[in-house]
């Protein structure tokens, strides 16, 4: 075997690739610097516990495990930096009233996602601290289109969703944290309807069909939220959830080319607790950032916030730029 052979779906970037790269983060990061939005670096490495605490633990299949020769304790190699932008927010800052940090570095996943893709990610994002009022979640919604209008990219897509619905609806069907809820959960996050219909097939009639009603609830937001307003119990959780994305299809119908709401969007659900979003550009699959709220996070820290953010993958980013037929350099723009 060829010692110099790297791992698969892990690879050398070069020129100008890299320098196309390194273009975009520097855009990205000043941008969100002059939004007030202060930088930090974590390290890549950390004790496994503090990178897998409380929420953070989704990500524990997803981390590279090393022994620190040091001190003989389990390390990580990070496969998401949030959590670490929190444990800073909550132990190491710690000031008072409301808190913006953003970041880039690079994070190592034990597989691709999606499939196929490079295992070493580099991530540029914003985290907003102390801000628990829908007030927050237009913010970071905002600078996550504006971060991508100054990368050149036009004409976004935004899909909006908010886990507190699922939440309350298997809270409400007796089934929240059992093997019965699992089942629900997976067939609800592939949108497998028969599935769903199965794992719902013994519960109360009327969480039942609620339930059964939310794959189907996606699409514009003039359209999903009043037919869910008229479908799903009329419990304050619920209300709550429709009220948030209400709001937040209001202000941003208007900056996105499309806007749309899937209450069977799933993504992120041990992870989030209210809405979530994701915006995508025509022509391709996958998002091209993803955010949400996290209420709480920093509770294992020992503080307990408020917080809402989002994510870059900087070479998707790039690799989506480079398909629209120019050069980094050339579409990045100042906002």
């Amino acid at each position: 075997m060829r010692s110099w052979l790297l791992p698969e779906h892990v690879e050398d970037v070069l020129p100008p690739e890299a320098e196309a790269l390194e273009a975009l983060r520097r855009r990205l990061v000043d941008h969100l610097m002059g939004q007030r939005y202060r930088l930090v670096q974590p390290p890549l490495i950390e004790h496994l516990d503090s990178l897998l605490t409380g929420s953070a633990r989704d990500l524990d299949l997803q981390t590279f495990k090393i022994v620190d020769p040091l001190s003989g304790r389990l390390l990580g190699v990070r496969a998401d930096i949030t959590p670490q932008v929190a444990r800073i927010d909550a132990h190491l800052i710690n000031t008072a009233g409301v808190n913006r940090l953003c970041y880039s570095g690079s994070v190592l996943r034990a597989t691709p996602a999606p499939p196929g893709m490079t295992r070493e990610v580099v991530q540029v994002g914003a985290e907003l601290f102390g801000e628990a009022t829908i007030g927050g979640d237009r913010e970071v919604i905002g600078l996550l289109l504006s971060s991508l209008a100054c990368a050149g990219l036009s004409g976004l897509h935004l899909d909006l969703g908010h886990v507190g619905v699922y939440r309350a609806l298997a809270s409400g069907a007796g089934i929240a944290g059992t093997g019965e809820e699992s089942d629900l959960f997976d067939a609800m996050r592939a949108k497998d309807v028969p599935g769903v219909v199965a794992a719902t097939a013994k519960l109360p009639a009327a969480w039942r069909d609620a339930l059964r009603a939310m794959p189907g609830l996606y699409g514009p937001a003039h359209e999903v939220l009043p037919s869910a307003r008229e479908t799903l119990p009329d419990v304050p959780a619920i209300a709550n959830a429709l009220a948030a994305l209400d709001a937040l299809a209001n202000a941003f119908a208007s900056h996105v080319e499309a806007l749309h709401v899937d209450l069977a969007d799933l993504r992120g659900y041990h992870y989030h607790n209210g809405p979530i979003f994701s915006a995508f550009t025509a022509g391709e699959a996958n998002a091209v950032g993803n955010g949400g709220r996290y209420d709480g996070v920093g509770k294992v820290f020992g503080r307990a916030r408020p917080a809402t953010g989002f994510t870059l993958d900087l070479r998707q980013l790039h690799e989506v730029l480079r398909r629209s037929g120019t050069t980094d350099e050339e579409r990045v723009r100042t906002p």
